[in-house]
């Protein structure tokens, strides 16, 4: 099996700026120091907020010249972190949020295990060819061929997952375009949804829109998009907007009755952990003949902490021998198929927890009681609040509720107005408006998470209805100052004004289109 190291995504941070102009009077209030020739020195104090490092301002943009305290330093930023929002009241996000006592030990064990050296730490690299093992079978690969079974990897994320999908893709494509004596300089990728892997590999970019009553890929217009310049077409076990899974068995079905052999790539970052155990009979997997790569969160429905994703192919043929590095100054001869390189160990030995620990059955319970929830949850939405419903329950899609105000009661306020409000009691819950040419809709979506049970869903209802209450009670200028109050105090887009003017501009992408939060 082949080994993905970390890819972090670039932040930028421009550090000559601050959230207040350095030359205004708050600025300079915020840097002062309060000690002076009295206060006790750093070699000795009698507790942390009797020393003086309580009255100075923490570093921000310069690495200070001399050290402080252990206990000190790790007070102080336990403090400033304190700030963050609660995670289990971030309904705006999949990734999980609670693991077991046992997994978290297991995991703080690997930390300092650089995971792609398999010559020193030979037993994780195993847990990892495990763990791959284990997805592809529940995910129907086939095994009936010496010469035909599935290998894989594991990556810190489904982004990077699918970043090397789609090379695998891309250079097949090319290859056999080379081989035919034809060119291979406009690759296109089919999608619904934007690919960041298109974009950064130098892909067209070949979108079925969304419409007014559908929000996810059209078959018939996906196939019908397919040339010979095509590298795949990507579909979505669990699209972002409503949790809808898109029908990868009839866009495979089109192909094969057409003669095609383009590839399809199903994106199962959140789906890949719930159908199998919700909707065991709905095929979208490894038992239909056009799909030979699947990429899967371990940090979503997976059940571990951020930092895992796993990408699996049908079979050696469809990862392409050029992309596999093989090296040897780490001690041994190692393949690697990666975008970067060094990481901890950690997260796949807490995915491989999970996997023992649970099993089948347990996955199962589990997907369960989140479906039931979310049914549930969006029953009393729709029954008691008068919410229109986006998602779609019973298991036909993710354990989430996308859901609107019925436009037929003219409200005063919108789906925006409701999310402000909530963030006062501490819930991350996401407004925002939907994909590209259906974007007049706006709508709220809450995720149900392992950790969400119904006595905080129930309290999560009566909230929203404290919220809607509020709202009704106040006049329109009264909730546009109260939303830009929130927006300013609470949110982080509001507080940071250090955007850089080189990345404004843009039109459409997942993180920046009128959303309240990010929806990953």
């Amino acid at each position: 099996m082949f080994k993905i190291s970390d890819f972090h995504l670039v932040h930028s941070s421009l550090f000559d700026r601050n959230r207040i102009p350095k030359h205004t009077p708050m600025a300079k209030l915020m840097r002062m120091s309060l000690a002076d020739e009295d206060t006790p020195g750093d070699t000795f104090c009698s507790s942390v907020y009797g020393s003086r490092y309580a009255l100075e301002a923490l570093p921000t943009i310069e690495m200070p010249e001399e050290e402080m305290p252990k206990d000190i330093a790790y007070r102080l930023i336990k403090d400033d972190l304190s700030l963050d929002g609660n995670p289990m009241l971030n309904l705006a996000s999949f990734v999980t949020t609670y693991m077991e006592d046992e997994a978290e030990k297991l995991m703080h064990d690997g930390l300092s295990k650089n995971f792609i050296d398999y010559e020193e730490y030979p037993q994780s690299a195993e847990i990892q060819n495990r763990c791959v093992n284990m997805i592809g079978k529940l995910f129907h690969a086939p095994t009936h061929e010496e010469e035909e079974h599935s290998i894989g990897t594991s990556t810190v994320g489904s982004s990077e997952a699918i970043m090397l999908a789609t090379l695998a893709m891309k250079k097949k494509w090319a290859n056999e375009r080379k081989a035919a004596g034809k060119p291979f300089d406009k690759p296109n990728l089919v999608m619904n949804a934007a690919v960041q892997a298109a974009r950064y590999f130098d892909v067209e970019e070949r979108f079925v829109y969304c419409t007014q009553d559908r929000y996810v890929i059209d078959p018939v217009q996906a196939v019908d998009l397919v040339d010979e310049n095509t590298i795949g077409i990507c579909a979505i076990l669990g699209t972002t907007y409503t949790g809808e899974y898109e029908d990868v068995k009839a866009i495979n079905d089109l192909l094969v009755g057409k003669g095609l052999e383009t590839p399809i790539h199903v994106d199962a970052a959140s789906g890949g952990f719930v159908a199998p155990f919700v909707k065991p009979d709905l095929e979208w997997d490894f038992r239909l003949p056009r799909v030979v790569s699947i990429n899967v969160s371990g940090h979503k429905y997976g059940l571990v902490y951020p930092g895992v994703g796993w990408i699996v192919w049908r079979s050696p043929e469809y990862l392409p021998k050029e992309l596999v590095f093989n090296i040897n100054y780490l001690g041994a001869d190692q393949a690697s198929f990666t975008l970067n390189f060094s990481k901890g160990a950690s997260q796949v030995i807490g995915q491989y927890y999970q996997m023992i620990r649970l099993g089948k059955r347990g996955y199962r319970n589990i997907m369960t009681n989140l479906t039931r929830i979310a049914d549930y949850f969006s029953t009393v939405l729709s029954k008691r609040l008068g919410f229109i419903i986006m998602s779609k329950g019973g298991g036909e899609g993710l354990p989430l509720v996308a859901f609107r105000l019925d436009a037929s009661k003219k409200k005063h306020y919108d789906e925006f107005a409701i999310a402000h409000h909530l963030r006062e009691r501490g819930w991350i819950i996401p407004a925002y408006t939907m994909a590209p040419h259906s974007e007049q809709l706006k709508l709220m979506r809450v995720v149900i998470r392992e950790d969400f049970t119904k006595p905080r869903c129930d309290q999560l209802l009566l909230d929203i209805k404290h919220a809607i209450d509020a709202l009704d009670s106040m006049a329109p200028k009264e909730i546009e100052k109260h939303a830009e109050l929130v927006k300013r105090t609470v949110t982080h887009t509001g507080r940071k004004k250090s955007h850089s003017r080189h990345y404004k501009g843009e039109k459409h992408s997942l993180a920046k289109h009128g959303k309240s939060q990010a929806i990953c």
